[in-house]
């Protein structure tokens, strides 16, 4: 084993870890060897392996393979695309994504928006034709070194239920802020509008773990705690599980992304959407000092969190976390011990080693 080392913990025979930048490197190669130019393969890569660092297993390098690299072969990722600005005013913008890889995308889209906004104060962007784009964190988390609030949002094809209904309607369409703190543990909401995102059903078959009562149907529409079944059904449940736990708030949410994300850029809300095909982004950017003084709302932002964190926690719990803290807190780990990957994942980066003739980090 080239890079990788053991993990000290009980599941040892199962984890290993490997460094960031051995990773990092073999996403860029398998990239590259589909025709992704260079720059913009060390953008996807980029945002593959911030998501293993911060602990988010469900979009990072698992997703490699068949997420990206698969659509790449068969046409449905395109490695160059033409990126255009559609319509524009000084705030806002249409943007083309022509089918690309969604981090670079993303990427490029959000860059735009930012721009706008150290211009006209906020900068807006709705994104047509566009493909997954991996964590939606990584985009608002962009505007943070400018002194500006992030938003990122995505839909996704049907695979989540409206409340009340049987058939899916909705996709998961993730939501992020992101709001800049005096101490850098920066505020970073990143969720979907379901009740969890459709990766958390890969990483429990995965892990060989039932999923919890609430997450998702089966074929039949009936609770399943089988990962497996919930993620071949496709009916995943809104935010709140149920409508006696208030699930119309996060299909409100989801149609809401769908609005910004589908209706604004044309592509179509999930409903509409092909699974594994367009998808609609939106982005966005707030100068925070076109309000007021930057120190001041970050020195205010830093006692809120902390006064949030300094919550008496509740029976069987450590302590209370604020958005963000659990992701900067495996960040730091695992930059120093490495990204822990599963044997399913192990066999994956193998295969497309073995595939492309690319050297393997494990």
């Amino acid at each position: 084993m080239e890079h990788g080392v053991q993990m000290p913990s009980v599941e040892s025979e199962m984890i290993i870890r490997v460094p960031r930048d051995a990773l990092h490197s073999f996403a860029v190669n398998a990239f590259c060897y589909y025709g992704v130019p260079d720059d913009d393969a060390r953008i996807a890569a980029d945002v593959l392996l911030e998501s293993d660092l911060r602990g988010i297993e469900s979009h990072g390098v698992p997703r490699l393979e068949q997420f990206y690299l698969a659509r790449l072969r068969d046409g449905r990722i395109n490695p160059t695309p033409q990126i255009k600005v559609l319509h524009e005013s000084p705030s806002t913008a249409l943007v083309d994504a022509d089918g690309g890889l969604g981090m670079v995308t993303g990427f490029r889209s959000m860059k735009i928006a930012i721009e706008k906004a150290k211009v006209s104060g906020t900068g807006f962007v709705s994104v047509t034709n566009a493909r997954h784009f991996g964590i939606a964190g990584y985009y608002s988390s962009m505007a943070l070194e400018e002194d500006m609030i992030g938003i990122a949002m995505c839909n996704t094809s049907a695979i989540m239920v409206p409340t009340f209904g049987r058939d899916a309607k909705v996709g998961t369409n993730a939501f992020s802020v992101a709001a800049p703190s005096a101490d850098g543990r920066h505020f970073i909401l990143d969720m979907a509008t379901s009740t969890v995102s459709a990766g958390k059903f890969e990483v429990a078959a995965r892990k060989g773990q039932p999923v919890p009562i609430g997450w998702a149907g089966d074929a039949d529409g009936v609770p399943t705690t089988d990962p497996s079944a919930a993620r071949d059904a496709r009916h995943y449940s809104p935010l709140g599980g149920a409508p006696e736990m208030s699930s119309h708030k996060g299909y409100g949410l989801g149609v809401v992304v769908d609005i910004l994300c589908g209706i604004l850029s044309g592509v179509g809300p999930s409903a509409a959407l092909v699974s594994g095909s367009g998808v609609g982004h939106f982005f966005g950017a707030i100068r925070v000092d076109g309000f007021r003084d930057p120190a001041e709302f970050r020195a205010m932002m830093t006692e809120m969190m902390n006064d949030l964190r300094s919550t008496r926690p509740a029976d069987g719990y450590e302590r209370v976390y604020v958005a963000g803290d659990r992701e900067h807190q495996a960040k730091e780990e695992r930059l120093r011990l490495g990204i822990p990957l599963y044997p399913d994942v192990v066999e994956s980066i193998r295969r497309v080693s073995l595939e492309l003739g690319i050297e393997s980090p494990v």
